[in-house]
């Protein structure tokens, strides 16, 4: 790449933000939007619990989510949900936890250090691959992210599940579930984030239960204690409440109404094929320019496992080879500080603990024309940064 600085572009994106999470808001959100009449009552108020019960039967009618499957809310975003399931149903039997970046590699932690799993399987590839699921023992509860947020891999398909499987799936969806379809016959407990994907307001989580998820959880108690937030069952069964607009703790109206807006707004344009689409078109057209940059590379090199929507790019080529460890993870940062600074494009650096990288959300709730907009400021700012760098 030659170090001459090209003109600088004259479009800039109107929605100027790529946020991996919270990811940016829907396309004419505003607060004027969202409903008041729950705020400031009890949310176990008919009004309240109502508006709960809202955002749970939205979101499975617009994820197509199986009538026999439970729907809940629960505090601490998809952490609080995913460790709800992997507390409440792990332990009965043997387990595999498959991880291929920093989210995954938590519940890695969480079975091996906190629940201390005696009959464990760790499955673990690096940043931008993910490891062969094949080997997930069907006897096995199995634990995995279907998009890696920090790493742009996703599972290609669920063929590695098996049909006559014995263990329950524990599924982390949260930067996937409303950019891709999920194979609920395959997926026993599912979870998410309002702040993923959809772009509402953070700290609440959902959890998704099959048959089979709710056998398991009235069938079993696990042999450690279940902090009070984690705890889903009445007895010996399990506490349906949750799953009809009760919650654990108390939960923020505000932030519900947020949800329920954004899932107002998916139904509006057509639902979930609309969604898709949307993300579909605009991580085509990153991967594209990707491909026709010679100084960028996608960090997922096969193409089947790339996600719709969080796209991660690393650098390569002569030049930024020959900077030290230092300058090349200077290298985006100065890029995205740049840009950021000018109201360009916020929060598009790659995540703290993977290779230095960009990474540009790609969801449904980000407007095609900002993400082709943003796209030759970066080459601008590339340029921008060698120029310093050479001079």
């Amino acid at each position: 790449m030659s170090n001459t600085v090209p003109a600088e572009p004259t479009l800039r994106p109107e929605r100027p933000f790529f946020s991996s999470g919270p990811t940016s808001k829907f396309p004419g959100w505003s607060l004027d939007l969202l409903k008041t009449e729950s705020l400031g009552r009890s949310h176990r108020s008919k009004t309240g619990k109502g508006r709960l019960k809202y955002a749970i039967d939205l979101s499975r009618k617009i994820l197509g989510i199986p009538d026999d499957y439970l729907i809940g809310i629960l505090p601490g975003s998809d952490t609080g949900a995913l460790e709800c399931a992997m507390w409440s149903m792990l332990g009965a039997r043997p387990a595999t936890v498959a991880a291929w970046e920093s989210f995954g590699n938590v519940w890695i932690q969480d079975a091996v250090k906190q629940l201390k799993l005696k009959e464990l399987t760790v499955l673990n590839a690096d940043y931008g691959e993910i490891p062969d699921l094949t080997q997930v023992d069907k006897g096995d509860d199995v634990v995995f992210t279907w998009n890696g947020t920090t790493s742009g891999a996703k599972i290609p398909n669920t063929d590695w599940i098996a049909d006559d499987r014995e263990g329950v799936t524990i599924n982390d969806a949260t930067s996937a579930v409303f950019a891709q379809p999920m194979d609920w016959p395959k997926l026993d407990a599912t979870t998410y984030s309002w702040q993923k994907v959809m772009g509402s307001e953070a700290a609440h989580g959902m959890l998704i239960l099959s048959p089979r998820a709710i056998e398991r959880i009235e069938s079993y108690d696990p042999e450690w204690p279940l902090p009070k937030l984690f705890r889903l069952k009445k007895g010996d069964k399990l506490n349906r409440a949750i799953f009809e607009g009760a919650t654990i703790n108390t939960p923020s109206l505000l932030a519900t109404e947020d949800y329920i807006a954004s899932l107002e707004w998916a139904e509006s344009i057509g639902g979930l094929d609309a969604l898709h689409a949307r993300a579909d078109a605009n991580a085509q057209l990153v991967c594209d320019w990707i491909e026709a940059t010679p100084w960028l590379r996608n960090m997922v090199a096969d193409p089947a496992k790339r996600t719709n929507t969080g796209v991660c790019m690393v650098f390569q080529g002569d030049w930024y080879d020959s900077l030290s460890e230092e300058d090349q993870k200077a290298v985006p940062k100065k890029i995205v500080s740049m840009l950021e600074e000018m109201h360009i494009g916020y929060d598009f650096n790659g995540y703290r603990d993977a290779p230095p990288s960009l990474r540009i959300w790609c969801g449904a709730t980000v407007d095609h024309e900002s993400v082709k907009r943003l796209l030759p400021w970066i080459e601008w700012a590339y340029a921008k940064v060698q120029s310093e760098f050479s001079a």
